[in-house]
């Protein structure tokens, strides 16, 4: 499998949103296969859900409450219309958090914009405060994301077109403008149900979080019996793995000799810019390692 295409995404979560356009456009030309692009609608300040990875006694996330989450349609449409090669991937989009309706006509559009450089991550989040504001029942969170799986690809087929399931029901119309090429769905997660639903409604996978080295093959072990089971090819299926280990060419390419066709990086996590520098110096040092990823890794991989 090691010639097979290997692209790096660098990931925005927690970039001032100011720096995530000049980013791109940078990426754009120095070899990054694509941005990876997080979602949350906001962060409460009462909290009862627990964060599905948390390591913290009381299960809060480990991010800072004034987080900015800028919406990852609007991020994608913006970075598009500035790039050329990117391809543009959420890391994960809590689908079944919105509507069905509203999450086709503000994906398909954004997958038109992007001319088909939109892979939807997808996942069922786990943050009942934002539920519970939309209005959409956080139990069935799953089973609906399910079925809008199947849903969506219907909705997006262009001209006259209507689905009936057990959770949405779409009389016959028309969603225009609808993609021209079918957007590959990217499931996150490495609990059972996910791996079900990987392996039997999706184009690929996507780790969930950083792993070290020993994680991530236990997860891709995972991953293959899933696969296995479902009868699907693992050749042609998408794999997104981020490794929380010192980055290497050795590293990466053992796990593209695994079947890891993308990896999520950070490059510009590495420094740190202390607070109230200057907006294009925060930039600067930021870009520092970007480079250097690029010419010492995503080159050489």
């Amino acid at each position: 499998m090691a010639d097979r295409e290997v692209r790096f995404h660098q990931a925005v979560a927690f970039l001032p949103t100011s720096q995530i356009l000049p980013l791109a456009k940078a990426c754009d030309g120095l070899g990054y296969g694509g941005m990876y692009v997080s979602d949350h609608l906001f962060n409460p300040r009462q909290r009862t859900s627990r964060y599905t990875y948390s390591k913290a006694e009381d299960g809060a996330p480990g991010w800072e409450d004034h987080t900015a989450w800028p919406d990852p349609m609007a991020v994608i449409a913006a970075c598009a219309g500035a790039t050329e090669n990117l391809l543009f991937t959420t890391g994960i989009y809590i689908a079944p958090l919105r509507d069905l309706m509203t999450v086709a006509k503000s994906v398909g559009t954004t997958a038109v914009l992007s001319d088909n450089r939109l892979r939807l991550g997808i996942g069922v989040g786990w943050s009942k405060e934002e539920f519970d504001l939309t209005g959409q029942d956080f139990a069935t969170r799953g089973k609906r994301l399910d079925e809008m799986i199947v849903a969506l690809r219907a909705l997006w087929s262009g001209g006259w077109v209507e689905f009936h399931g057990d959770f949405y029901d779409v009389p016959e119309c028309q969603m225009e403008p609808a993609p021209s090429e079918p957007v590959p769905f990217i499931c996150g997660g490495h609990s059972p149900v996910a791996l079900r639903r990987t392996a039997e409604l999706c184009d690929g996978w996507i780790a969930a979080g950083a792993y070290s080295e020993e994680e991530a093959w236990i997860h891709l072990a995972e991953l293959h019996d899933a696969l296995d089971k479902a009868g699907r090819d693992k050749d042609n299926f998408t794999i997104y793995l981020s490794l929380n280990e010192r980055p290497s060419v050795d590293l990466y390419r053992r796990f593209a000799d695994a079947g890891v066709t993308d990896f999520v990086c950070a490059p510009w996590m590495f420094v740190t810019v202390p607070p109230g520098t200057p907006e294009d110096e925060a930039l600067a040092a930021r870009m520092g390692p970007v480079h250097w990823f690029a010419e010492e890794i995503v080159a050489k991989v």
